[in-house]
């Protein structure tokens, strides 16, 4: 067990949020650079200026409704004044020739708008693989790059499936081996490009540990984390834990707030905009600018939809059969914390997909709003 009073421990009071320490030689060992970067983006600053801000990002999944493709939310994202624009799948284009993407990449140019970009799965055995449209996970990987390259992304984020995942044979460490092979395969073209993979915790399929795991057999100089906090949630983690676990690592974020509350079989949760759930999200915030210096925070915001986690179930609980009672501390004392949230309905005489598209882009507005007042976040506003 750490000893608090160890003069080689720093807590990160700056937090003001139940952070766990970390110790004097690894802050250091991370952050002469990031204590220089910190000051350079202002996040020490007492007054910063938009300048300094953490960037703000436009996950494009959140305006889902919309059915756009890349040059749509590419225009949205700069009425927003978004700084960056997360296109997650390969789904975004109309085609995925060079030509095609080149004029993208142009448009984002001409509207100041950074682009990341992902390619899903790589998992053979995974329940959301699509062997007949990807081909291989390895020709998933080299699009990705191609992609990536082409629009200027810094990353492409991959990740096994869902929590289903979990309960395939050899369950979630079987996709590991998986995955760890393809990444280890496409070392050397990531470097050719100039690109990290970003490894995505996805609909409940990993918790952080197994994130580091991948991290660390693939190459931390090649692969980091995409970062989701709802989706840790879902693996029955406290998000703001998993910020501080993988945060040195993150690459690429996908961040809303959430809900979670004591029901039957256990739990169920809820992801609603930021500001609007349990989340701290200005030590959140501050955690993604300490750990991971100029990584956009990505706001993808998926509301009014809650889901059981019946952990108290064997049948649930088969999925995680390494995990021990103190790995749910983190979140039973969240769990605690929660009370049920209602849905929103839509109005007399309001169709359900016009409902659902503006209350997606309300949900949105109003955590780029919070995140702006409240988290020093968006360079443009």
């Amino acid at each position: 067990m750490l000893n608090r009073s160890d003069p080689n421990l720093i807590p990160i009071d700056i937090m003001k949020t139940n952070t766990p320490i970390i110790h004097r030689r690894e802050f250091i060992k991370r952050g002469a650079g990031s204590i220089a970067a910190l000051a350079t983006a202002g996040v020490l600053d007492a007054k910063p200026s938009n300048h300094f801000r953490i960037p703000l990002g436009l996950d494009a999944h959140s305006v889902r409704g919309m059915k756009w493709k890349a040059p749509e939310l590419i225009k949205y994202a700069a009425e927003i004044k978004a700084d960056a624009l997360l296109l997650n799948t390969p789904n975004y284009y109309e085609s995925l020739e060079s030509a095609h993407l080149r004029k993208i990449r142009q448009l984002a140019d001409l509207k100041n708008i950074r682009i990341y970009t992902g390619s899903g799965s790589i998992a053979k055995r995974s329940v959301t693989y699509n062997a007949e449209k990807q081909g291989s996970p390895e020709k998933t990987l080299e699009l990705g790059i191609r992609i990536a390259t082409t629009l200027g992304s810094p990353v492409v984020n991959l990740r096994i499936g869902m929590i289903k995942d979990r309960y395939m044979d050899g369950g979630i460490e079987a996709h590991m081996e998986d995955v760890i092979k393809v990444l280890r395969w496409g070392r050397s073209r990531a470097q050719d490009a100039n690109i990290k993979f970003a490894f995505e915790n996805h609909a409940g399929d990993m918790r952080s540990e197994e994130i580091l795991t991948i991290i660390k057999e693939a190459g931390p100089d090649i692969c980091g984390s995409m970062l989701d906090p709802g989706n840790g949630l879902w693996a029955l983690e406290d998000p703001m834990k998993q910020v501080q676990i993988l945060g040195p690592h993150v690459l690429c974020t996908s961040v809303r707030d959430y809900r979670v509350w004591e029901s039957e079989g256990g739990a169920t949760f809820q992801w609603t905009r930021i500001g609007n759930g349990l989340m701290d999200a200005p030590a959140y915030a501050k955690h993604l600018a300490i750990l991971a210096p100029g990584v956009p925070l990505f706001v993808e915001t998926i509301s009014n939809s809650a889901r059981p986690l019946p952990f108290l179930t064997d049948e649930h609980m088969a999925g995680f059969p390494k995990l021990k009672a103190e790995g749910l501390l983190d979140f039973l004392r969240l769990l605690r914390r929660g009370k049920p949230m209602e849905l929103d309905m839509p109005p007399a005489g309001m169709s359900q997909n016009d409902f659902d598209q503006k209350h997606q882009k309300e949900e949105l507005l109003e955590s780029f709003k919070y995140l702006r007042k409240h988290c020093n976040t968006g360079i443009k506003a």
